[in-house]
């Protein structure tokens, strides 16, 4: 004897940009006519979204929030799906635009060199956008760290053998992506020595990238968004602090 409703179809995470549109899909199967209704919660409060009605559920994304569906049949019988979330970046690159982005992994926050004291909490940090939202694995010094699946790595009590070289791999089914390397040191010297800067001169290096794929007499163009995405990721790599621009 089957359930009187199931649910074939589960709506997905997603990590988004604001001003984004996309929709929440929810797919279900019953013995009568179901009936479809969405609810949002935003901190401890779970709403009802008036006329959201519609297996699909189209939203334009202003801010994070947690979304499921109910379904209902004409015998009263209903079901919940999962609960998932709509995570929205509110600061992204403009190298970003969202009309031209498929929902590949985009790295948004990479994590930062760490100088800790043996025995104090070490915390790297990274974020990425995706439709589905990504998924976090990572790396020291190359090899996994089976334990650590988040966006946020952290270790109660830091120890020396915790030092190394850091990074993570964020993927979807679009793709992967990985953020920049950095350096975690583990010691009685929680600060940097003072000699040490980012260039002989002590000044960072900026990389200004222009990609310009709108024309006033010439159809649009989609090569430059691609190349200044490719090449930000590469320039980053070699420690360049990256401004991307668009038109």
């Amino acid at each position: 004897f089957s359930a009187a409703i199931a649910i074939i179809e589960q709506p997905v995470s997603v990590s988004v940009p604001a001003g984004y549109t996309f929709t929440l899909r929810c797919r279900a199967e019953g013995r009568t006519s179901l009936q479809y209704q969405w609810f949002c919660q935003q901190q401890s409060e779970c709403c009802q979204i008036p006329g959201a009605t519609n297996q699909d559920l189209l939203i334009t994304a202003e801010q994070t929030q947690l979304y499921t569906c109910r379904v209902n049949d004409l015998y009263r019988n209903a079901v919940f799906s999962d609960w998932v979330k709509v995570e929205v970046h509110q600061c992204v690159a403009r190298g970003l635009p969202p009309r031209l982005w498929r929902g590949e992994p985009v790295i948004v926050l990479n994590p930062t060199e760490q100088w800790v004291e043996v025995g104090k909490p070490l915390q790297l940090q990274c974020a990425a956008m995706g439709v589905p939202a990504p998924s976090y694995q990572w790396y020291r010094n190359g090899n996994l760290l089976e334990q650590h699946k988040r966006k946020k790595l952290w270790i109660t009590h830091a120890k020396v053998r915790d030092s190394g070289t850091y990074l993570c791999c964020v993927s979807n089914n679009h793709g992967e992506h990985w953020t920049n390397a950095v350096d975690v040191h583990v010691g009685e010297q929680s600060q940097p020595p003072l000699l040490c800067c980012t260039s002989p001169r002590g000044r960072s290096k900026i990389a200004l990238l222009v990609g310009n794929n709108c024309y006033q007499h010439h159809p649009n163009l989609l090569a430059p968004v691609r190349d200044v995405f490719e090449l930000s990721r590469l320039l980053e790599q070699l420690g360049f602090q990256v401004v991307s621009l668009l038109d």
